[in-house]
């Protein structure tokens, strides 16, 4: 299904999309779990980039198995990729916690304890971070495994 679009390959296509929605869901989710004024105004918006990236991932991967048939095997590129969305979900996730305590602290409906901000805040932080770093090697990894061969060093 995720194979070609007007004769090219889908994966190229896709990745780009998670190469720049997922990098930028792990910088607003720090930002979001840093400054706590920008919860509630940017939070909605913040949620929907890691939703839209991390809904990239697996149509990146199915795209990538396709491409693999195609061009043969990647090597480790294929299993981080894999592995790419067990770190965005855990960051989507946070995301979606900062934004509901701080609506629920906001509305006054009940007192949130400022202990439970730090630490779903720390836990974004660093569920962002370990994205962060998995974005890098499977993007490090499908570079290599793409141009490794094709470009030679002067």
């Amino acid at each position: 299904m995720f194979d070609l679009f007007n004769g090219l390959p889908v994966h190229p296509l896709v990745v780009h999309g998670v190469a720049v929605l997922v990098p930028l869901a792990v910088l607003a989710t720090i930002a979001i779990a840093l400054r706590p004024a920008w919860r509630t105004r940017y939070g909605h918006l913040v949620v929907a980039v890691s939703a839209a990236g991390t809904v990239l991932i697996p149509i990146a991967t199915q795209s990538g198995e396709a491409l693999e048939r195609r061009v043969g095997d990647p090597g480790e590129h294929a299993e981080l990729g894999d592995q790419l969305l067990w770190f965005a979900l855990p960051m989507l996730i946070l995301a979606i916690a900062l934004v509901l305590l701080e609506r629920r602290r906001a509305s006054g409906a009940d007192s949130i304890r400022p202990a439970v901000f730090k630490a779903v805040a720390a836990l974004a932080i660093v569920s962002s971070v370990a994205c962060a770093v998995q974005v890098y090697r499977v993007g490090d990894s499908g570079a290599r495994a793409a141009w490794a061969d094709q470009v030679t060093s002067p």
